[in-house]
């Protein structure tokens, strides 16, 4: 007698031609172990990404504790030129893995990142090195941000319409701890001499103490190394993924597609754009209060939100938890302004904190909710083209078409929402070079917080709204 073996589940690193994660019989028995897989090391790579797009965010406040003269309008440039490039990098990004190829790109793109994190390393060993070479690396941890668009494109692929919630808030949410990762780590690290000779001398402060601040970038070094390779020989791309830039770029005629991008420059903007920023803030505006002890929980709580996010928007509906994401940001950001410092008095820090901690949670949220939304709209609009009475070929069409373009959106809308991380802490840093503080620019937030509210509402959540979801 002849024993069935079973489904047959594909070796590591193959490429998959049969992929119908919407049939329940094969994603039971195949399509739900390999896509776990892939999202298993994608999350870490994603994680890493985020670590290196963010790290400046990190290093800034230290440059000029060993001697580096930089001003405080060129710290926040520094902050903000990795979401300017990492930003850009994603419109490319997200057309990269229907070309490429899910596991080649994620090991291509992991591999990269080892370009800053070296690159930094040896340049703070130097105090002669200029701005512009800072400049530069800075413009390299653009990198990571590029990875995201590709990430989530890749991972949109593997999961079905009803577990894409959870699937893009995993690898979103625990990716994006990488910039909490970045700012706590890197702390703890420039404080010890983790590589001893092999990573070159400490730096001296001018009280005394010493820096080892060549290990912000070479910490990441080995995991670096690790992810590449792991994606490289344990994940899969997919045939059912690949498109020509010409079937994706159709995206561009696609009113919602401008319109996605701007809610996700609200909500995922919001959330780098704080994180990059928050550490040269709080040094700004609270002097006495050591800005790295605090700046790493509000991209934590940010992060650990979004996979909630996910699954609230799962069994709620994107729109619906997107809108009331703004009213609360709006709320959040004028008790923001309530507690920062002003006319002589200083502040109250722990409001301060705790509205900004909210502020977080609620762009993790609304990160999850509006990546919702995207399959269900874009899935609807290319239903209603069928007609009465569409044929089978015409349905499976519509779904190839359908995904394509959420794939498309996923990621393009990344790279538009990435640009958050530059023109947040610009903003900050413009608001304070012209008026003294930052209240010009958190006034600017609430009114485009506003704009986005109004978006959500007209389009996808009121009744008789044209792509409800």
């Amino acid at each position: 007698m002849t024993v069935s073996a079973g489904p047959q589940v594909p070796r590591k690193s193959e490429v998959l031609t049969d992929w119908r994660p919407e049939d329940p019989v094969f994603w039971e028995q195949t399509g739900k172990r390999i896509a776990n897989r892939n999202l298993a090391i994608s999350i870490p790579a994603l994680l890493l990404a985020f670590a290196i797009w963010m790290l400046f965010s990190a290093v800034t406040v230290s440059l000029p504790k060993i001697g580096f003269a930089f001003t405080t309008d060129q710290l926040f440039w520094l902050t903000a030129l990795p979401g300017l490039s990492g930003a850009t990098l994603r419109i490319f990004y997200s057309f990269m893995i229907p070309i490429f190829g899910g596991r080649r790109w994620t090991a291509i793109s992991t591999a990269l990142l080892l370009l800053p994190a070296l690159w930094l390393g040896i340049a703070v060993q130097d105090p002669s090195t200029p701005f512009w070479q800072f400049a530069a690396i800075a413009f390299l941890c653009g990198l990571g941000g590029g990875s995201f668009a590709s990430s989530m494109a890749n991972i949109s692929f593997f999961f079905p319409k009803a577990r894409q919630g959870y699937a893009l808030g995993m690898n979103a949410g625990l990716g994006n701890l990488g910039v909490s990762v970045t700012q706590f780590v890197v702390p703890l690290v420039v404080t010890l001499g983790v590589f001893g000779a092999m990573a070159g001398q400490p730096q001296t402060m001018a009280d005394g103490g010493v820096l080892y601040l060549q290990n912000a970038g070479f910490i990441w070094v080995p995991f670096l190394i690790v992810c590449s390779i792991a994606a490289w020989f344990g994940m899969h791309d997919l045939v059912a993924s690949r498109s020509s830039f010409a079937e994706q770029s159709v995206i561009f005629r696609r009113k919602h597609n401008w319109l996605i991008c701007w809610l996700y420059i609200g909500t995922f903007g919001s959330f780098i754009g704080y994180s990059a920023g928050f550490p040269m803030l709080i040094k700004t505006q609270f002097p006495e209060v050591n800005a790295l002890a605090f700046a790493f929980l509000g991209p934590l709580v940010g992060a650990l939100a979004r996979p909630v996010g996910g699954v609230l928007a799962d069994k709620l509906g994107g729109a619906v938890l997107t809108f009331w994401v703004f009213v609360l940001m709006m709320i959040s950001v004028v008790g923001v302004l309530y507690f920062l410092p002003s006319g002589g008095s200083g502040g109250n820090f722990a409001g301060f904190l705790t509205l900004f901690m909210l502020l977080f949670v609620l762009t993790g949220i609304g990160n999850a909710s509006v990546f919702r939304m995207i399959p269900v709209i874009f899935r609807t609009m290319r239903e209603r083209e069928l007609g009465t009475d569409p044929t089978d070929e015409d349905k499976a069409i519509a779904a190839r078409r359908a995904g394509i373009e959420s794939a498309a959106v996923i990621g393009f809308s990344s790279a538009i929402g990435g640009y958050g991380g530059f023109f947040i802490p610009k903003s900050y840093g413009s608001s304070i070079a012209l008026t003294g503080g930052p209240e010009m620019a958190l006034y600017g937030f609430i009114a485009f917080y506003a704009s986005c509210l109004a978006v959500t509402w007209w389009w996808y959540y009121r009744r008789g709204a044209e792509a409800p979801c």
